[in-house]
């Protein structure tokens, strides 16, 4: 007998559909992709460079490469020092003045350009373009304004006896011509800020509130302004963390007055700056920076917590 050999039988395949992508993956996909430039940027640039000037604070450095352990030395050094107290008043005088002039003005003008008319594009254009400049061809700018006796500025109000007055040269005019150059440079940011919050504002629940008989005022304050909270939540924290750490807290200031008449308006950014590239005390520099840092950060946490995110209450 011849024995009969049976072969195993292959094993089935099995066969794997692709699943296909969710719309909603698709999207927080791109969401990322997005994203990643900016959070690579904020890395590298930011976030990195914060951690090490925190761990250059522990030390002193002279600028030239030298580095000596000090631990809490530089931090110890603030508590006593005259000119970083001042400074900081400066800035908190800036803040509580800019931050709302800016609000309110912004806001103005957005409400003002929010419904087309003819030209709306142009009288929108004007408004931004300050934001276009350069903060140095700006401060540039009106440095030649504001010229002692010589300035566009000084002869326009010559016939009102007001040709002398130097407003960047007086200690007690040259922090308010600072608010009032920075307010005019942001406000068509923050105008654009604002139209993006009204846009989204139900021009039905308008309507509504007008056919009830409720006035410009009334319409304003219970429907516009309680959909715009998030909206001015945004504006009022990007500014104060402009107004004590962005390009105006320094660019601005070197250009136009750096620092002075009489420090003031040495915000306290000027003064880290001095600190670092004027003495080439880089440690306490360093130190300077991480407190001011964290008290943002502590300010903004505050701010969240209050309102909410700009909520105020829960939905």
């Amino acid at each position: 007998m011849t024995a009969t050999i049976t072969r195993p039988e292959p094993a089935l395949k099995v066969r794997r559909e692709k699943v296909p992508m969710t719309k909603k993956r698709r999207e927080a996909l791109a969401a990322y992709a997005f994203l990643a430039p900016d959070v690579i940027g904020l890395l590298i640039f930011v976030a990195l460079p914060m951690v090490l000037a925190f761990g250059v604070a522990f030390f002193n450095v002279d600028g030239f490469g030298n580095y000596r352990y000090v631990g809490l030395a530089n931090y110890r050094l603030m508590a006593g020092d005259d000119q970083l107290w001042a400074s900081l008043k400066v800035t908190a005088i800036y803040v509580v003045s800019f931050v709302p002039i800016a609000f309110v003005v912004s806001f103005a003008l957005a409400m003002l350009v929010r419904n087309h008319f003819k030209g709306i594009g142009w009288v929108r254009s004007a408004f931004f373009l300050p934001n276009v400049v350069s903060l140095v061809v700006v401060g540039l700018i009106w440095q030649f304004l504001l010229v002692d006796k010589r300035g566009a500025l000084s002869k326009l109000l010559a016939p009102l006896g007001l040709g002398d007055v130097s407003f960047l040269g007086t200690p007690s005019l040259a922090l308010g011509t600072y608010v009032v150059i920075s307010v005019w440079f942001l406000m068509g940011y923050q105008m654009l800020v604002f139209l993006a919050g009204l846009k989204d504002v139900p021009k039905e629940l308008e309507d509504a509130a007008e056919i009830d008989g409720a006035s410009a005022w009334q319409r304003f304050r219970y429907v516009i302004w309680p959909l715009l909270r998030p909206t001015s939540f945004f504006v009022v924290v990007n500014s104060t963390i402009g107004a004590v750490t962005g390009l105006q807290a320094f660019d601005l200031v070197y250009v136009l007055t750096k620092g002075g008449p009489a420090r003031a308006t040495s915000t306290v950014v000027i003064y880290i700056y001095e600190q670092a590239f004027t003495f080439n005390n880089m440690g306490y520099a360093a130190a300077l920076t991480t407190v001011v840092v964290t008290l943002l950060i502590l300010c903004t946490g505050l701010m969240f917590a209050v309102t909410r995110g700009g909520r105020f209450d829960e939905d």
